[in-house]
């Protein structure tokens, strides 16, 4: 089994040997799946990036109401794996919340980006590169990352659903820019029943709160048949990936083959551009070492996916609710998708698909009628919500009503979740998984304080934390796997499955 280094935690490789993708939840910004893993690996990389200012003319968001917006106020929670220490994030605009993936028992590792995912996507949010020009759709937001995915994208729904409630709890800690977006370029491979998904429950609880949630329809391709979990959910705004073909009219654009339709049910709000991304590179992440020919100069990598897509969209949300920050959630999401241009070319002509335009957005005027979906009640399954998406320890997978950190009743969760309860101080669900306040160090201009989980009790009747390499000395005595990350989790597909290049 191979050995975290210690120095320089987040410009190691990590335990690749540990840690492997056979199955389960990962982040949708790379496009196949993980049933392609060894092809996807090697991905011949050609064509050009399109760049972050090239996005912002095709989606109208460099001219008229739109060209002076910046985001200033507005705060976005990013849930991903973290962000790294890149020259091309501002420390004061980052805040790093608690760290809930299972590297946060490392101290080296904690908080930072050992995947390369989080800061490619907090790059097309906020990013400002001044070496090469390069800045974010929304550079002047405060960008909250709530780490929860490690070097591989290995994450239970239980660690996404937890983030989302530390978010709703703490949305107003900085008063000055109050989150108001949460964006999840992930997805699970689950397809629950819609009124009783627990994770489900929690973006709409995050809805209701008045934060607009965006999260990636997968990458498991058109005929995937279902959109991954929680896009699948009606209340929230989902995103597919086009294909710019790097002009900037939308004329000529497409929808990519990888972005996950679905058979019946909900179907994408938004399209938004999602192939060769060019955003802040990793160095030494997981992606910057697999996928050496992605890097664009020094400092940039081009990724494409749903996941890309999504922080978009996530970005320019920010924009209008710096524009209108009265609104709601679900004008937010009416004027994206009814001020949005029409993509005349394929399956999205067929289907009435739409790119976003933040100047038709903006231009938006009258009534919005509340949404009237069915609400979720939260009392269903962690597996349904997690489908083919289980972590693995010792060869047990996480199965159950079980989080990462032990026994789980959805039954007990709801009503706290809905009363805004569900963490107190660094508590959540009586599990102790972080400090109780803003305590900790980092890199960034404010950070949640950490904690051992020592006393949590995983998903096997035998194992514990209080094993020596938990301890963040060695890390090596478990062999964590991403046991079922199947193509469509994080959106596994998109975490994993999409391509970078």
């Amino acid at each position: 089994m191979n050995r975290i280094k210690r120095a320089s935690a987040w410009t190691t490789a990590l335990a690749l040997g540990a840690w492997s993708l056979t199955g389960a939840a990962a982040p949708a910004g790379a496009a196949g799946s993980t049933s392609n893993w060894a092809s996807w690996l090697g991905t011949t990389v050609t064509g050009t990036g399109i760049t972050l200012k090239h996005v912002r003319t095709v989606i109208g968001a460099d001219t008229g109401a739109s060209a002076s917006l910046t985001g200033k106020g507005v705060g976005v929670a990013l849930i991903d794996t973290g962000v790294a220490p890149v020259s091309g994030l501002p420390a004061a605009q980052i805040v790093n919340g608690p760290d809930l993936s299972l590297e946060s028992q490392a101290p080296d590792l904690r908080y930072l980006d050992t995947y390369g995912h989080g800061t490619h996507m907090a790059g097309i949010i906020v990013g400002n590169d001044t070496a090469t020009g390069t800045k974010g759709i929304a550079p002047g937001v405060k960008l909250t990352s709530i780490k929860v995915g490690t070097a591989t994208g290995a994450v239970d729904v239980s660690q996404v659903i937890a983030a989302v409630d530390w978010v709703v709890e703490h949305k107003n800690d900085d008063s000055a820019n109050p989150i108001k977006v949460i964006n999840l370029s992930y997805g699970s491979g689950g397809a629950p029943k819609t009124w009783a998904d627990p994770l489900g429950f929690a973006v709409e609880k995050a809805w209701q709160a008045g934060i607009v949630v965006v999260a990636a329809a997968g990458n498991e391709g058109n005929s995937a048949g279902t959109l991954a979990n929680p896009a699948s959910d009606d209340w929230i705004i989902t995103v597919g990936a086009a294909d710019t073909k790097g002009t900037a009219s939308v004329a000529d654009d497409s929808l990519t083959t990888f972005t996950n339709l679905g058979n019946g049910g909900k179907q994408i709000n938004l399209l938004a551009p999602g192939v060769s991304i060019e955003s802040l590179r990793d160095p030494g992440s997981y992606i910057d070492t697999t996928f050496p020919t992605a890097r664009t100069g020094d400092t940039l990598f081009r990724g494409s996916g749903t996941s890309q897509a999504t922080a978009v969209v996530s970005a320019a949300a920010a924009l209008l609710f710096q524009a209108k920050p009265s609104a709601k959630p679900d004008e937010i999401k009416d004027w994206l998708i009814k001020g949005s241009t029409r993509v005349p070319n394929g399956t999205a002509a067929n289907l009435g698909l739409q790119e976003i335009n933040v100047n038709g957005a903006l231009a938006r005027t009258g009534l919005v009628l509340p949404q009237i979906w069915t609400k979720s009640t939260g009392t269903g399954t962690l597996d349904s919500s997690r489908g083919d998406s289980r972590l693995m320890m010792d060869k047990s997978p996480l199965s159950g009503q079980r989080s990462v950190w032990g026994s789980f009743s959805p039954v007990a969760w709801a009503p706290k979740a809905t009363l805004g309860t569900s963490w107190s101080g660094g508590e959540w669900m009586g599990y102790r998984l972080a400090a109780d306040g803003w305590t900790g160090t980092s890199w960034a201009g404010r950070t949640w304080g950490a904690a051992d989980w020592s006393n949590s009790a995983p998903w096997t009747a035998k194992a514990g934390w209080s094993d020596p390499s938990w301890s963040g000395r060695r890390w090596t005595g478990r062999s964590w796997t991403s046991g079922t990350w199947s193509s469509r989790s994080w959106s596994s597909d998109d975490w994993s499955s999409a391509s970078w290049s």
